[in-house]
């Protein structure tokens, strides 16, 4: 029986960057990936949106650019292209993925992963099985799309982000369940190309999640773009006539209406895969493997990240728990850090947050000041045409410490970096406002919320 080191199960980016960082270490490392390299965010999720949110981006720049004396006739795009170029760089970053393993000399098993004990787990790969031996086990098996229990749903065709980036023709409309991170950003695109787009939220707000003004903005943006938004609605029955989906939606008042459309995608969220520990004696936190602050299970040769253990369910946070499952395995007892995570939605009208939001400081009770700087008075935003938007910093009322921010507008989920390392340094906001910024650039922002937090504001 052959023995690993590690055995990780899930090629995702909490799974395979744990292994690269293993192979890296010294550690013998087996990989298993029922599917595709990548996981989720790779093959349904963060790359392939953010593929289409580019081509709606151009189309949206051609129209705007009547505005600026740039004319652009019979303008046309394919699906077929679209869904092309989207595959052609899904496959490129997966052969990169898969070059990296086999340069690192890490054991790639293509198949299901089934641990069998706390060491020991079986491979199943077209009807043989194959068991291999190990000191530790990082469970990385991710999540699949929520489908919610709603009368007549498994009698309709729909789509998941499993399906909807294949679709090969534009539909007329689209109505979409869920007004969360994909639910806007796919709102986005499909508007953008030409589709009359619904949402349905059953929160009294889209990205119920995030910052209240950054959500207003975000539902006035894409309300502005045709979106047919709905909050505080739910839907109670769904049926299919001609082909068109008929969905029976009810107020959180009872009243209720009936939104038809072309085609219909469940977006309402993600439940996790846990496909892998059907034999041993996990502890769970609700559907959610329960692990420690070193993301140690109950068990204490078995590690699980990721989607699998809820939280934040970001590609880049299942990344940075691999590294530091790596860490605890190598003997350098290292805890999970989730206090500076970078939450970014990128629709049109981008959205990025770092740190504590408002309303996290409120619940704790916490005694801060709040700064906001529009970005109509940043120049480089007036030369882009994309003026709206603000920057908003949290910060100690006493000291200036940097207790998060929140960020609208053009390419914030790039600058949201620049917030991550003033408050990883422990940067102040006195800091903050002495640091130079080229000249034009969206990133004086940074100086400009700096400098009026401190009562210095410069424009």
């Amino acid at each position: 029986m052959t023995t690993f080191d590690v055995i990780i199960i899930g090629g995702g980016p909490g799974g395979y960057v744990a292994a690269l960082r293993g192979a890296s270490e010294g550690l013998r490392v087996a990989l298993i990936e029922a599917e595709q390299l990548g996981g989720t965010c790779l093959n349904q999720g963060c790359i392939p949106s953010k593929t289409y949110l580019k081509n709606a981006e151009i189309l949206e720049e051609i129209e705007q650019g009547k505005q600026r004396g740039i004319l652009v006739k019979d303008v046309e795009f394919s699906m077929e292209g679209m869904v092309s170029y989207k595959n052609s760089v899904l496959n490129n970053l997966r052969m990169g993925i898969q070059s990296l393993l086999k340069a690192r000399k890490i054991e790639v098993f293509n198949g299901l992963g089934l641990i069998k004990n706390s060491q020991e787990v079986e491979v199943i790969s077209n009807n043989e099985k194959t068991t291999l031996s190990t000191k530790n086990i990082i469970i990385a098996t991710g999540s699949r799309p929520l489908i919610p229990k709603v009368d007549g749903l498994e009698n309709v065709q729909y789509h998941t982000t499993d399906t909807i980036f294949d679709l090969k023709t534009l539909p007329k409309s689209l109505t979409i369940v869920g007004g969360g991170v994909i639910g806007v950003e796919l709102a986005d695109v499909f508007s953008s190309l030409g589709s009359k787009v619904t949402i349905i939220e059953y929160s009294n707000r889209i990205i119920a999640m995030e910052d209240e003004e950054a959500s207003k903005a975000l539902h006035k943006k894409l309300h502005d773009k045709g979106i047919n938004i709905l909050t505080d609605h739910l839907v109670t029955s769904v049926s299919e006539e001609n082909g068109c989906k008929m969905l029976v939606v009810e107020k959180k008042s009872g009243e209720k209406v009936v939104i038809s459309s072309e085609e219909l995608l469940i977006a309402v969220g993600r439940t996790p895969n846990d496909s892998a520990t059907k034999h041993i004696d996990l502890a769970y936190n609700g559907a959610f493997i329960k692990v420690n602050d070193y993301l140690q299970t109950n068990i204490s040769t078995i590690y699980a990240v990721g989607d699998v253990i809820g939280g934040y369910q970001l590609a880049h946070v299942a990344s940075a728990e691999g590294l530091t499952v790596i860490e605890n395995i190598l003997g350098n007892q290292k805890k999970m850090d989730y206090s500076i995570v970078p939450r970014c939605i990128y629709t049109n009208l981008q959205i990025a947050s770092i740190g504590q939001s408002e309303n996290d400081l409120k619940s704790k009770g916490v005694d801060y000041t709040v700064t906001k700087y529009n970005l109509f008075g940043n120049g480089k935003a007036q030369t882009l045409g994309k003026k709206d938007g603000f920057v908003k910093v949290f910060t100690d009322s006493k000291y200036g410490e940097i207790y998060g921010m929140c960020m609208v507008g053009p390419y914030v989920t790039e600058l949201i970096g620049q917030g991550s390392a003033y408050m990883s340094l422990e940067g102040t906001v006195y800091e903050m406002a002495e640091m130079i910024q080229p000249h034009p650039s969206l990133s004086e922002i940074f100086m400009e919320v700096a400098n009026l937090s401190i009562g210095k504001g410069v424009h």
